[in-house]
């Protein structure tokens, strides 16, 4: 391993699954039929330009614009962070730390580059980080392999040096169609994801041997 490349969302933070949340209690309050699972096929690992125009091609009704609903959207995951607490995955962070000792880490995200701004001043890990790549930086979103060939380019190294750790199915196919290794995080008590391509799959990050990744 010559260089580390995180997802933030259910990755270093607990947040995926909070736009889940709260995206399923809005289309709920607003008429739309779409059910839990094939929200969660929606959202889970999509950037948001994805998450909108799924929603709107199956729920036309709504007449909403994407800036209209992302404002509509953060209100109600704000709420439920609020219940939610201490939100950062202690673990993940302290990983990530420990890596970047050693090799150059990165954030890619579906989030926008603001939302990731703001995380990685929450979780103090600027110092760690090379850079990070959101949504507005690149253009197909995962499992589109872009954005991760993009953060490649950017760090210098080859794609088979590159260790990805994500939760999601659409981040672990992004980070093999690049050519990249990718360690799966399948947390206890979230909905399953297929991480089957991932070279490990783990649930905890904690758990991982760092010497064992540089092999």
């Amino acid at each position: 391993m010559k260089a580390a490349i995180f997802d933030l969302d259910g990755t270093l933070m607990d947040t995926e699954i909070l736009w889940v949340k709260g995206t399923w209690q809005y289309l709920q309050q607003h008429g739309c039929a779409l059910t839990y699972d094939e929200l969660l096929g929606i959202v889970y690992g999509r950037s948001w330009r994805h998450v909108y125009s799924e929603i709107m091609q199956r729920c036309p009704s709504l007449g909403v614009t994407m800036p209209a609903m992302e404002v509509a959207l953060r209100q109600q995951i704000h709420a439920l962070r609020q219940a939610h607490g201490d939100i950062i995955i202690h673990s993940s962070v302290a990983l990530l730390k420990r890596l970047a000792q050693d090799v150059p880490v990165c954030i890619v995200s579906g989030s926008p580059c603001a939302d990731i701004a703001d995380a990685v001043e929450r979780m103090g890990i600027g110092p760690d980080l090379q850079f990070f790549i959101g949504a507005e930086e690149y253009g197909p979103g995962k499992p589109d392999p872009t954005c991760f060939l993009m953060a490649q380019e950017r760090l210098g190294v080859a794609a088979k040096d590159c260790v990805v750790f994500e939760d999601s199915a659409a981040g672990v196919r992004a980070a093999k169609a690049a050519g990249m290794v990718c360690v799966g995080l399948a947390r206890p008590g979230l909905p399953r994801q297929d991480l089957s391509p991932a070279d490990w799959v783990v649930a905890d990050l904690a758990a991982l041997d760092p010497a064992a990744l540089a092999r």
